[in-house]
């Protein structure tokens, strides 16, 4: 969808090439928890978790520790970022 409009891709598999915790830091609100937590994943649920009870820090930690709990995917684009597919808000990138 991204390069049909002609904006460049680059694709990193987070599990293997995990953001880092400042990255992470810098793009997560916490007021918003539960957009950057992927509550669909198995370890989320194998883990009994519950997004509305967590602090910021505590998602962080978990996201270093399962990089699949970063609802995915991940777009960095100019100063925006978007957790998870939403194509109206990517038509809002440059």
């Amino acid at each position: 969808m991204l390069e049909s409009r002609g904006i460049e891709v680059v694709k990193h598999d987070l599990a293997k090439e995990r953001p880092s915790r400042e990255l992470l830091e810098k793009l997560i609100d916490e007021k918003r928890l539960e957009e950057f937590v992927n509550t669909r994943s198995p370890a989320y649920k194998e883990r009994g978790l519950d997004v509305t009870r967590m602090t910021k820090k505590q998602a962080i930690d978990l996201m270093m520790e399962e990089p699949n709990l970063i609802r995915r995917p991940l777009l960095v684009g100019g100063k925006k970022a978007i957790f998870g597919f939403d194509a109206a808000k990517y038509e809002e990138l440059p």
